[in-house]
């Protein structure tokens, strides 16, 4: 089967052809830094991050931008309630944002465009829609698109022309489906924007927000590229919006591939603050819920399937991660007999890039992976697993893992929890010496069980205490 996705703006599955032989061009709608980014925003970076994975696991070079949103209605009203200048604001949320993709080992996309830096490439986008008829100017000195002159508007939400409201005017940077209104692509100045304003040809003002990822992709990728992200809620208006203004400004195609993931949900629920069911990052590691149980349950559902993020499945992620790296570890001491490396291997890896392949199906490509533990792991049982089956089995893992990025996360935990086995582990033994010191040996018992039911043996010698770990 020939790589394809789920192309939005097609409704349908199309088999996967770059522009240019070998190379993507990927723009992911990033965040609007003016909060934390939740796990719902995280639903859909960790979509993208396997979907880039993937595509250079194939052997694509990829170049991969990724806007950051810090001039918008949120960022200006944000910045103002906690009185600090824009820029400084919104840079407290961007560390943060970059800081959550490394704890998630999310990779690095080559580009992180900031809206604030390309404002003078937005006038001059907004001045070309003006130009040719496009776009017109209100008495305020805001620039609206004029959706009755693009008669593919609504392609990609399958939306009827019959639906406009043609003359009717939207400024806000968000707006529900039922509103096709011509949309802002510049917006005058008012009194609530404060200091927050550019000069332009209509006067001073500030770009609207589906302007600035039309100029940041193009700027950065070219008037017409591969594919274009986000999740499902970017799909209307903000995508069919960048769709009519860059088509208009360019009269090229713009995005080849439009990709959207689904909602999450948590316990089934739509996340509110309300609910108590909200939670960013940072709140889940807090919670001491590793980061590699959080990459791999945001990773495990299907992009275009709703994702039920809920505590409860905590347990089953970290068996299915204990599964993998007992595997790892077993094949690492294992020795091997002679022979020939197992068919199954090679059928493994097949069967995962024939999942993968249809539109990035991770519960597929998960089973072909299990399916080579399981087997894997019956002919080590027996002492039947060659050799070379075994170095071959240890290289899949690795490419496998180049996929899911869950190995990295694992190993720093492991390092991380031995330290704080470490510090915890000791602390008791002085504890529980200074209890044996003075007979209280109630106590010292009582230490030495809570000891012992947390998993390690004590030794005790004539002038030192000895533990390790149980490894049974």
């Amino acid at each position: 089967m020939a790589l394809q996705f789920y192309n939005s703006i097609k409704r349908k599955r199309n088999i996967f052809s770059p522009i240019i032989d070998g190379e993507v061009k990927l723009y992911t709608c990033g965040p609007t830094v003016y909060n934390y980014a939740h796990i719902g925003n995280f639903r859909t970076f960790m979509f993208e991050d396997l979907l880039r994975r993937y595509l250079e696991f194939k052997g694509f070079t990829v170049t991969h931008v990724m806007n950051l949103t810090d001039v918008d209605d949120k960022t200006i009203r944000n910045s103002q309630q906690a009185g600090t200048p824009l820029l400084k604001f919104v840079q407290f949320f961007k560390d943060a944002f970059f800081a959550d993709l490394d704890a998630l080992n999310i990779r690095r996309a080559h580009h992180y465009p900031a809206a604030t830096a390309y404002v003078p490439q937005m006038i001059e986008m907004v001045k070309t829609l003006v130009d040719k008829n496009y776009a017109y100017v209100s008495d305020d000195g805001s620039v609206f698109f004029d959706i009755a002159k693009f008669p593919e508007y609504g392609r990609l939400a399958n939306l009827k022309p019959e639906d406009m409201l043609v003359g009717n005017r939207v400024a806000d940077d968000e707006y529900d489906k039922e509103e096709m209104r011509d949309f802002a692509l510049w917006k005058g100045r008012k009194a609530e924007d404060g200091e927050i304003f550019w000069d332009s040809p209509w006067g001073k003002g500030r770009p609207g927000w589906h302007i600035e990822c039309s100029v940041m992709s193009t700027e950065l990728l070219g008037d017409h590229f591969d594919i274009h992200c986000g999740g499902i809620d970017n799909l209307f208006p903000h995508h069919e919006n960048e769709i009519a203004q860059s088509v208009c400004a360019t009269g090229k195609e713009f995005v080849n591939y439009w990709l959207h993931s689904e909602y999450l949900l948590v316990d089934r629920k739509k996340m509110s603050k309300s609910d108590h069911n909200y939670f960013t990052i940072p709140d889940l590691l807090e919670r001491n819920i590793p980061a590699s149980i959080i990459r791999w349950m945001l990773l495990t559902t299907h992009y275009r399937q709703k994702l039920n993020f809920s505590l409860d499945r905590v347990e089953e992620a970290q068996k299915s991660l204990d599964r993998i790296m007992s595997f790892k570890n077993r094949l690492k001491e294992y020795q091997g007999i002679e022979g020939n490396a197992e068919p199954f291997l090679d059928d493994s890896m097949k069967s995962f890039e024939l999942s993968m392949d249809d539109d990035l199906n991770i519960s597929g490509g998960l089973g072909a992976i299990f399916e080579m533990i399981r087997n894997g792991n019956r002919l080590m049982d027996m002492n039947e697993f060659s050799q070379e089956g075994k170095l071959l089995a240890m290289s899949l893992i690795e490419r496998f893992d180049s996929v899911l990025g869950i190995f990295d996360l694992l190993e720093n935990e492991a390092t991380l929890s031995l330290v704080n086995d470490t510090s915890w582990i000791e602390a008791k033994i002085i504890e529980r010496n200074k209890a044996r010191k003075a007979k209280d040996y109630d106590m010292s018992d009582a230490l030495r069980n809570e000891i012992i039911e947390a998993g390690y043996e004590l030794i005790d010698k004539p002038d030192e205490t000895i533990w390790k770990k149980r490894t049974i």
